[in-house]
């Protein structure tokens, strides 16, 4: 199962904004809805190319009350995720799913709330240590080249 996260902006409350909103209602109607994260919506999905599908029929939303989509696909890693444009590369064959783990987002995670996330390079294999507060876990999210630097 590809699991798909939206994490939603600090000002509003992103499961009540979907779920009020006919079109990501039935968006996400045969999905089974949970909470990983403060203010995030998660779901199951049957696949990489399902879960780049719902995060496309879900734009216009996740402009307005999203900070980002994560998506979590076993076959590339069990434990980190991919942004939505790195799965969506390797969804479309641009991106071979070994050469996924350069760039990384870490994000720091305070309770159940994601914190900023501090951008980094593996360094011989392994994940830089989250060095902007002091936090008891860490949630590492592969990224683009062009999301790394910019």
């Amino acid at each position: 199962m590809t699991q798909v996260c939206l994490v939603g902006t600090d000002d509003v409350d992103l499961r009540y904004e979907l779920l009020s909103r006919e079109t990501a209602r039935a968006a996400l109607a045969t999905y089974d809805l949970h909470e990983p994260f403060a203010n995030t919506v998660a779901v199951d999905t049957v696949s990489l190319g399902a879960a780049v599908s719902l995060l496309n029929d879900l734009n216009w939303y996740l402009v307005r009350f999203a900070d980002y989509a994560l998506v979590r696909e076993p076959s590339i890693s069990t434990d980190e995720w991919l942004s939505r444009a790195l799965a969506e590369r390797v969804r479309d064959g641009d991106v071979d799913p070994d050469d996924t783990d350069q760039f990384l987002r870490i994000h720091g995670l305070d309770g159940d709330e994601l914190v900023e996330p501090m951008f980094a390079s593996r360094v011989e294999g392994a994940v830089p240590e989250y060095d902007l507060r002091q936090v008891a876990e860490t949630l590492v999210v592969r990224v683009t080249e062009s999301e790394f630097g910019g």
